[in-house]
């Protein structure tokens, strides 16, 4: 697993968002989002930037690039 995939299944359970409302929220299908959940696969950049806005945190932390969270 990666580290984007462990922050990114993290951070969505900590927010209590399921698997299936967070791919609806991102018009992705449920697979497609469960693939970046068990790290075979990552989203695009825009991918990266609609799911920091939607968790709220900062694409930087989903990264790994940081311990904050929080968006800048």
């Amino acid at each position: 697993m990666s580290i984007f995939s462990e922050k990114l299944k993290e951070t969505r359970k900590q927010q209590k968002i399921l698997q299936k409302d967070l791919a609806s929220l991102m018009n992705l299908p449920l697979r497609t989002y469960q693939s970046y959940e068990y790290g075979e696969a990552e989203p695009n950049l825009d991918g990266l930037i609609n799911l920091s806005k939607y968790l709220n945190c900062s694409t930087d932390y989903l990264l790994g690039l940081s311990d904050d969270p929080t968006r800048h």
